[in-house]
C-alpha cells in the first residue's frame, strides 16, 4: 500500500516538498505520496490527529507550527528537544509521534558536503534569537567551530537563547555590539531576509575571505547575500541547498534511505522541478 506523507502549515501553497520528495521517491523507488496540508491556525493538532487517523506516516512541518508539533510530539529526537521546535512528524509503531528536527543538520550538510566550508575552528555568527536561530544551534556547534556567537537587535533575547546551552563557545549580544570582531561564516536566521532587508551590520564583522548564508532563498540574490558580496565575502548562500538537505534527513527518518541531493538542487535552481 502507498505510504502518506505531506507538509503542513498556514500558508502552505507556496511550498516545494512535495516536488522534493515526489523526486527523492522516483530515484529511490519507494512507494508514497506527499501532500500539501493548509492547517487552520486554530486546529493544528486535529488536523495532524487526522492525517494519522486516516493513514498518514509522517508529516514535515512549516510555519507556522514548529513550536506546536513540538508540543504534540510523545518523544523528540535531542536536537529537537533543544531547538525547542519540530520540523519533522513520524508516526512510531505504537501509534505515538516523534518529533524532530531537521533544519541543523540541513544547514551544516549544505554548507560542508555541498559546498565545501569546513566548520573546524571557525568562528561563526549567528544572526538572530527565535525558532529559526534556535534550530541550528546543535547541529552547528557538532561541526566544531571554535567559537559561536548569537546576535540579535534585542540583546536580552540573544543573552537568553545563549544561556540555554551549556556549551562555553556560545555567547550572546546585540547587534550594536558586534564592532570589535570578525567572523568566518555569518548566517542569517532573523526575519530581515522575508522583508527584503539585511540585518543592520559592521562592515568589518565579516572576516577575509569569510562566507554568508541567508536562510532566505529565492531567485535573485537576498539583499544579505549582496551585503556580504560588496563586503568581500568569498562565498554568499542562500538557503535552497538548506532547504533539500533537511528534507533529506527527513525522507531518511521516514524510509531510511539517503536520497542523493545535488540533482534536486540542480532541478530547481534550473526551474526544472516546481
Amino acid at each position: 500500500m502507498t505510504d502518506r506523507y505531506a507538509v503542513i502549515g498556514h500558508p502552505i501553497a507556496h511550498s516545494k516538498s512535495p516536488a522534493i520528495h515526489a523526486a527523492f521517491a522516483r530515484e529511490t523507488g519507494e512507494d508514497l505520496v506527499y501532500d500539501r496540508i493548509l492547517a487552520p491556525l486554530d486546529d493544528f493538532a486535529g488536523t495532524v490527529r487526522r492525517f494519522i487517523a486516516a493513514g498518514g506516516r509522517g508529516l514535515n512541518v512549516t510555519i507556522p507550527f514548529k513550536e506546536a508539533a513540538w508540543a504534540l510530539s510523545d518523544e523528540r529526537a535531542p536536537r529537537a528537544q533543544v531547538a525547542g521546535a519540530v520540523n519533522t512528524l513520524s508516526l512510531l509503531p505504537d501509534g505515538r509521534l516523534r518529533g524532530d528536527n531537521t533544519d541543523g543538520v540541513g544547514l551544516v550538510r549544505d554548507l560542508a558536503t555541498n559546498n565545501g566550508f569546513a566548520f573546524a575552528g571557525t568562528r561563526i555568527l549567528l544572526l538572530g534569537a527565535g525558532g529559526a536561530a534556535r534550530g541550528l544551534l546543535q547541529p552547528l556547534l557538532e561541526a566544531d567551530p571554535t567559537e559561536l556567537v548569537i546576535a540579535n537587535r534585542t540583546a536580552a533575547k540573544a543573552h537568553a537563547l545563549a544561556a540555554l546551552i551549556s556549551d562555553g563557545r556560545v555567547s550572546g549580544c546585540g547587534l550594536d555590539e558586534l564592532d570589535r570582531t570578525a567572523f568566518d561564516l555569518i548566517i542569517n536566521a532573523t526575519s530581515a531576509g522575508l522583508d527584503d532587508q539585511a540585518p543592520p551590520l559592521p562592515n568589518q564583522v565579516l572576516a577575509a575571505g569569510g562566507w554568508v548564508y541567508d536562510l532566505v532563498y529565492r531567485d535573485d540574490p537576498t539583499p544579505f547575500q549582496h551585503w556580504g558580496l560588496e563586503r568581500g565575502a568569498a562565498v554568499a548562500l542562500d538557503g535552497l541547498g538548506m532547504l533539500v538537505e533537511q528534507a533529506a534527513e527527513s525522507f531518511f527518518l521516514w524510509r531510511g534511505r539517503r536520497p542523493h541531493t545535488a540533482p534536486v538542487i540542480a532541478a530547481l535552481r534550473s526551474g526544472g522541478l516546481r
